[in-house]
């Protein structure tokens, strides 16, 4: 999961409002809510087009779809974000929380070997996950069991848990 900037994108709607994807080399580099800290303007995700002009856009928008449909509970797309090396490890980290599941900042710091002590670095690179939803960073929550910090905005966060407790058939919190 090396990555680098997006070249195009495209927006596709969703049941979270609007989102950006990008896409560089024929790879995801970009996953962004419209109005989500750290997201860049589309100008910073290159030329806009159709995600029926590009197989790779049309794919992460029809896997988004089912995703939103409950109908599908893993990405399989090419992805490269841009982030340093413990950034890249805490992304890889995230994509391995099961659907429908939470994990703490602290159990995941320890999860990649970094301990407790590093849980603000581990949310700091929470935060600036690139593909959100693909990687899936709202499934991280706060030691109580607490919906913390989430870029898109906490709603959106509790949206996206409840639409997977749901669609795995658990309880909801």
């Amino acid at each position: 999961m090396t990555g680098s900037v997006a070249t195009h994108h495209a927006v596709v709607e969703s049941p979270i409002g609007p989102l950006s994807l990008g896409v560089h080399d024929e790879a995801v580099t970009a996953l962004y809510m419209r109005t989500r800290r750290h997201a860049p303007d589309d100008d910073g995700l290159g030329e806009r087009v159709d995600p029926s002009d590009d197989a790779v856009l049309a794919e992460a928008a029809r896997q988004l779809a089912e995703y939103f449909a409950g109908e599908r509970q893993e990405f399989a797309l090419p992805l490269a974000p841009a982030g340093t090396d413990f950034q890249q490890r805490v992304w890889r980290a995230l994509t391995e929380i099961p659907y429908g599941t939470t994990e703490s900042y602290g159990d995941l710091a320890r999860r990649i070997g970094a301990g407790p002590s590093a849980c603000r670095a581990v949310g700091l690179a929470n935060g600036r996950n690139p593909i959100s939803i693909v990687i899936p960073c709202h499934r991280v929550i706060g030691a109580s069991g607490s919906l913390t910090g989430y870029g898109g905005g906490l709603e959106r966060k509790q949206f996206l848990l409840e639409l997977e407790r749901r669609a795995a058939g658990l309880v909801l919190f």
